[in-house]
Parts: C-alpha cells; structure tokens; sequence
C-alpha cells in the first residue's frame, strides 16, 4: 500500500468507526466523575467514601458524545431550515 494511499484511507476509516460509535451509542461515561455520577473521597482513615454529585453530568454519570451533539446540532439547523410555511387557515 502507498503511503498516499495511506494517509487517505487510515483518517477516513477511523473517521467511520466513530460514526458508528456514535449512531451505536450516543451517550459515554462522564470523563470527571468516571461514570459514577459523584466523586469519591477519602476520609481521615483512608477508607472511600462517596463525595458530592457531579455537576458536569448532573449526577447521572453519562455525557452525551461530541460527535452526537453535532450531529443533533446539524439536524436541528436542517429541520428549522426546511420547513416550509403554512397556508393560512390551516393548522
């Protein structure tokens, strides 16, 4: 294989299997929190203990992918672009 050919396919494949993630599973694990929903605390002790709740997810541990929240971005861009307009009188 070429290195040109390379250099196009490799980007462009990795490019797909993110797509497919994303359609597959919109939603990933919170990078703050690791999933959890909250932080985890050590006390005087050393033992863990639950901390307070995450803010970056509001607690649910799951954060929507970037690829996702550009593709709803898009859609919602598309979807208000093309409506057409009503005739009037009709609802």
């Amino acid at each position: 294989m070429t290195p040109a050919l390379l250099a196009i396919t490799l980007p462009l494949g990795i490019t797909l299997c993110y797509v497919a993630v994303c359609a597959a599973s919109p939603f990933g694990n919170c990078r703050k929190c690791n999933g959890w929903g909250f932080q985890m605390k050590t006390d005087r002790k050393g033992r863990q203990k639950r901390g307070k709740a995450c803010r970056r997810c509001k607690a649910t541990g799951k954060r929507i992918r970037a690829g996702r929240w550009l593709y709803n971005r898009w859609a919602r861009i598309y979807r208000t672009g093309t409506d057409t307009p009503r005739p009037e009188g009709s609802r």
